[in-house]
């Protein structure tokens, strides 16, 4: 599949929203770490991380613990601002 011109998150799946959320609130995690947190399968899981990685919401980083296993999370573009402060 290629880059989808427009895509956003809303576009998406709900199991790629769902991802999305996991990463958001714990932060980096492993494939596996989706699935605990997650509770959607496997295949499910790297289907909704081939979408976020599609439209660049997503950044895959080598796991240190674990070569064999990649870290993801979310891009620093795409994290909601805490709270925006107006100087």
């Amino acid at each position: 599949m290629t880059e989808s011109d427009g895509e956003d998150i809303a576009d998406l799946p709900p199991s790629a929203k769902l991802v999305y959320k996991v990463l958001e609130y714990n932060g980096p995690l492993t494939q596996k770490g989706i699935v605990q947190e997650s509770m959607l399968s496997a295949r499910t899981v790297r289907y909704a991380l081939e979408r976020l990685d599609e439209i660049g919401v997503i950044e895959e980083d080598v796991y240190f613990a674990d070569a064999r296993q990649n870290l993801y999370e979310i891009t620093e573009e795409f994290v909601e601002p805490e709270a925006a402060v107006s100087d």
